[in-house]
């Protein structure tokens, strides 16, 4: 119930500068950002990688105005893997866009994020990685697949992300799992209507078995997005029955949340890659992971309470 109320908070100038304000915000964020520069965050990776996990690496940052701002996006992307050039993890350290923080949604926006994203893809591919193209509202998808279809040109290895509760996903993945593309699914975790998206948890679930099935049964690299223990089984089942074997698919688990799942995986040689986000532009990132899970939120009010 409370999930379209913190989206819409996450929106919100006045809320963004009352939670930003608040002496207990900053080491209940420090849970779910690994730290504000790129100084920051290599220390992080490094302890990840030494765990047997694995990373993808997300510059934050909200509400992009100018065509300048998308290229001081671009550039803390490079900057970025330059610092992991030398750290020799080579697909082990990935790196997740928001095409809007390109530019996306500015005028000639398509183009503008393709140009800024393409540096970036090349960087990481000379490093031996590689770049995921996050899904964002349904407005900025048949953008988003148009750039991921031309990227895979050149670099076949970009990867692309699926949201269940959407009603034309199951299409998505389709195609996406003909192509033999790498797909990360999630549930979804923007404000959608009616009209385009499933309202009910349970109905999104199933909808994630649905498309999950599609994409294990397919020729792509299924990344199952979830914490969900339930969905995490199924995943493992649908491996087993398709004769998947446990590089050939991989989750995905959020930093900062059931660590000691993640390497529960990992030790049973599972791939298991931690999404860790880093940057000063948080507020909308934090404010979408109390949204998709009632015990985020728990945590983040008793904090508020024992610590205020």
């Amino acid at each position: 119930m409370l999930g379209p109320v913190i989206l819409a908070a996450s929106r919100s100038d006045r809320m963004r500068r009352l939670v930003s304000a608040a002496p207990v915000t900053k080491p209940v964020v420090e849970r779910f950002i690994a730290g504000e520069t790129v100084d920051d965050v290599v220390p992080v990776v490094k302890h990840l990688a030494d765990r047997g996990l694995e990373v993808s690496l997300d510059v934050v940052g909200e509400d992009i105005t100018t065509p300048e701002q998308s290229t001081a996006a671009r550039d803390a992307y490079l900057r970025l893997i330059d610092h992991l050039e030398g750290l020799g993890l080579g697909e082990r350290a990935e790196m997740s866009v928001k095409l809007t923080l390109f530019g996306q949604a500015l005028p000639g926006g398509h183009e503008l994020a393709l140009a800024n994203v393409r540096p970036v893809v090349e960087a990481a591919a000379r490093i031996g990685t590689t770049v995921t193209l996050d899904a964002e509202d349904h407005t900025t998808l048949d953008s988003m697949f148009a750039i991921h279809e031309e990227l895979r040109k050149d670099f076949p290895q970009t990867g692309c992300v699926i949201q269940a509760y959407l009603f034309r996903t199951e299409a998505d993945a389709r195609r996406l799992a003909a192509n033999g593309s790498r797909v990360r699914i999630v549930k979804g975790a923007y404000k959608e209507t009616a009209s385009v998206a499933y309202q009910d948890k349970a109905e999104i679930d199933k909808a994630y078995v649905r498309i999950l099935k599609i994409l294990m049964e397919g020729e792509g690299y299924p990344m199952i997005g979830s914490h969900d223990p339930r969905l995490i089984a199924i995943t493992q089942e649908l491996a087993r029955r398709v004769g998947r074997k446990l590089d050939d698919y991989e989750f995905q688990m959020l930093y900062g949340i059931r660590g000691e799942e993640q390497t529960r995986l990992a030790a049973e040689g599972h791939r298991v890659r931690v999404y860790t986000a880093y940057g000063t532009d948080w507020y909308g990132y934090f404010m979408r992971r109390l949204a998709e899970k009632p015990a985020n939120l728990r945590f983040f009010a008793r904090s508020m309470i024992t610590k205020g």
